[in-house]
């Protein structure tokens, strides 16, 4: 084989040149979004800001002793109209419609928003009542450590909102209920109090994740670390560069399917009485065969970031831990539209045991405890496992797939052989790929390792020819790590 038969290549010049164009566009979208999104957002800022000021006027109007009862809630008809934002593409405008949130919720929702945006609208609210000689109780409100500005507090809405009519103020209490949606999709609540003080006294807290896409446009990405034990995995190839059996690439097409078309199957179809809203796989298969290379692509094809869970920072001896450590990943992840990866996942959804002791009756506590949170999720998870027969029952059950990743055939070898070099790399005239595919059954996986090590040894000697020697020391040492020989 000689250089020329290495255009099958698939890192090609062209395509580096064609992900640099992508980066770019997608930085342009980016920007051009996080600019829509601000002029949503000042839209409705201006709204809150007269709805505001009505409630203020008639408060000061209607009480002009600052000790008498508080105003009655501002008519409908007073209330100035929210900016219509139903065809809007801003991340702002989305959630609107998405969640078709109410008007009451836009404005507790901006509130919460405000200290971190335009923190001075809420300075009027600092006003003195001269008869106490102190700030007004009704208007809630707490001082931040560091933050000079006015930090609303559930009080804070009630008093927009519901002047001092208990029947508002209760419905809006109820905003904050577990099954209500600020709570169920994670989108602020109410800050714990002291035991014995009102729960509307607690601070308007906006989640990080929501307070970054409804201020940049965008999706955070958490970072690493024992609160989210999981690390964000990208591919920069696609899928002609998978090698794997028409049989499982189907498989994987029914996945792709589901994250493309699963919301329009659920509420379009109104199929979400009947279906989870979620997707659970099982991919099994010997390492080097394309597992986590499948995950990756899944999500680049269908816009999701996937997340591979670090295994080692969630199973814990200590009881209950692992249990704690699973939710917070669920938690995080819950309606963000990500794919959660479990790689060697028998240490997690392994076979239950025969209760002898505490313990393993705690480890089966566990297992139900994981089924019941995939049951729920309603995301995509892909459990990743070399042997089907490692993963408990009750999981098997309730996977919608199971993907079987077998070892490369000789025409798959040769293909991946193919497309595994540099373009820069002259291959010795003595390697007859061929013949290495049909000798040596090797994972694409272990291929690409033998790839490393005989370029490295090129690039060592100051060159760009591969040399057959190197080739089959490299097939040698792998056929070691495994246990084999040549």
């Amino acid at each position: 084989m000689n250089s020329s038969q290495q255009s099958h290549n698939p890192v090609s010049p062209d395509r580096l040149d064609g992900h640099h164009d992508d980066r770019v566009q997608q930085h342009a979208n980016a920007k051009l979004m996080n600019h829509k999104n601000a002029q949503d957002l000042e839209q409705e800022l201006n709204w809150f800001a007269d709805v505001l000021n009505a409630r203020l006027n008639q408060y000061f109007q209607l009480t002009p002793d600052p000790s008498a009862s508080i105003s009655q809630p501002i008519p409908a008809a007073d209330h100035p109209p929210p900016p219509d934002l139903s065809q809007s593409p801003s991340a702002y405008g989305r959630l609107i419609r998405q969640f078709e949130l109410l008007p009451e919720e836009r404005l507790v929702l901006i509130l919460a928003l405000i200290p971190h945006v335009r923190p001075q609208l809420l300075d009027v609210l600092w006003s003195k009542n001269e008869a106490i000689d102190r700030g007004f109780t009704e208007f809630g409100g707490i001082q931040g450590n560091h933050h000079g500005g006015f930090i609303p507090t559930g009080e804070t809405a009630a008093f927009i909102l519901a002047g001092d009519d208990l029947i508002r103020r209760f419905d809006l209490m109820r905003l904050f209920e577990g099954d209500r949606r600020f709570a169920r999709l994670q989108i602020l609540h109410l800050a714990p109090v002291a035991a014995g003080e009102p729960l509307l006294s607690g601070a308007l807290v906006l989640s990080p994740e929501w307070l970054h896409r409804l201020t940049t446009g965008v999706d955070r990405k958490p970072n690493f670390n024992s609160e989210f034990p999981a690390r964000l995995i990208e591919t920069h190839l696609d899928w002609e560069d998978l090698i794997l059996p028409a049989s499982t690439l189907e498989q994987l097409d029914e996945i792709k399917h589901w994250i493309l078309y699963g919301q329009e199957l659920l509420q379009g179809w109104e199929m979400h009485h009947r279906l989870r809203p979620g997707f659970t796989s099982l991919f099994y298969g010997p390492p080097g065969t394309g597992k986590t290379f499948s995950a990756c692509l899944l999500g680049k094809h269908c816009g999701c970031d996937v997340y591979k869970i670090d295994l080692s920072m969630i199973v814990s001896k200590y009881i209950g831990e692992t249990e704690k450590n699973l939710a917070k990943i669920f938690d995080l992840a819950e309606h963000k539209q990500w794919i959660l990866f479990f790689d060697e996942a028998d240490a997690l959804f392994g076979k239950r045991t025969k209760v002898d002791d505490s313990h393993d009756r705690y480890a089966n506590q566990e297992i139900s405890f994981l089924l019941q949170r995939i049951e729920d999720f309603n995301g995509v998870v892909i459990l990743a496992s070399n042997l089907k027969a490692n993963i408990d029952d009750a999981f098997i059950r309730r996977f919608q797939s199971i993907v079987h990743f077998p070892m490369p055939k000789t025409a798959e070898r040769l293909q991946i052989w193919q497309n595994a070099f540099s373009p820069k790399a002259v291959l010795e005239d003595r390697i007859e790929l061929h013949r290495i595919a049909e000798k040596y059954d090797l994972s694409g996986g272990t291929i690409m390792n033998v790839v490393r090590y005989v370029s490295l040894k090129a690039l060592s000697r100051h060159e760009h020819t591969l040399l057959l020697t190197d080739l089959e020391e490299g097939i040698r040492r792998e056929l070691v790590k495994e246990g084999r020989t040549l």
